[in-house]
């Protein structure tokens, strides 16, 4: 498939959450799409024309025209293909309440999580308990609901599902301090019903694999004093 021609691609990187959630909104909507891996450390000069501006990943190429920025690549999906279920519901409040929950978890939750895997030790303990915050909140912004959205998945889990399994690969690699002791049975019943759709399974990287990713970075990264 040309690039530049008809059909779809994403510019995207493997671990990134912000990829992550445009692959799964591509399965929920079942659009085909190409996905090309992008090297961050040697970008191609497609992702480098196609976002000029920032000249970062995800980027959704289609027929020939790029859509820019993870939010707006996800709602950009919804609104061009009407097959499939809708991912943003039609009440203003709620699509309000998960936009806001879905720029928390790129800001804030990713933030912390940056700050754990190869911050200076002060960014370290700092991001450990927010990441414990965060997550409490989350437990709690679910409640009693299947999904996050109420009775089934939408635009705001799977805007989610990526930080949490994130989560899960750091408690597994890395000291989290009070995080790791969370006990969060909601979160993880949501996650449990996630894995169990193929969007979100062929969309996540194996747990084994993330794990690998973070060691790597983090032994590049992390400040030696």
């Amino acid at each position: 498939m040309a690039a530049e021609g008809k059909g779809v691609v994403l510019l995207g990187a493997w671990p990134s959450p912000y990829a992550i959630k445009v692959k799964i909104a591509l399965s929920e909507k079942g659009v085909e799409f190409e996905d090309r891996e992008e090297v961050l450390s040697n970008k191609s000069d497609l992702l480098l024309k196609m976002n000029p501006v920032h000249k970062l990943i995800p980027v959704l190429i289609h027929d020939g025209r790029p859509v820019c920025e993870s939010p707006i690549i996800v709602e950009y999906i919804d609104e061009a293909w009407t097959q499939g279920p809708a991912l943003l519901t039609s009440d203003p409040h709620e699509r309000a309440r998960s936009r806001f929950w879905a720029d928390f978890a790129d800001k804030k939750v990713f933030s912390s999580i940056r700050s754990v895997w190869f911050g200076s030790v002060e960014a370290q303990e700092a991001g450990k308990k927010e990441l414990a915050e965060w997550m409490s909140l989350l437990e709690s912004e679910l409640g009693e609901k299947a999904y996050f959205g109420g009775g089934s998945f939408g635009h705001l889990d799977l805007s989610l599902v990526p930080y949490y399994w994130w989560f899960h690969a750091l408690k597994k690699t890395l000291d989290l301090g009070s995080a790791s002791e969370l006990h969060l049975p909601k979160l993880e019943g949501w996650l449990k019903r996630c894995l169990l759709r193929g969007s979100v399974t062929a969309a996540l990287p194996d747990q084994d694999k993330l794990r690998e990713f973070i060691q790597q970075i983090r032994k590049k990264r992390l400040p030696t004093n």
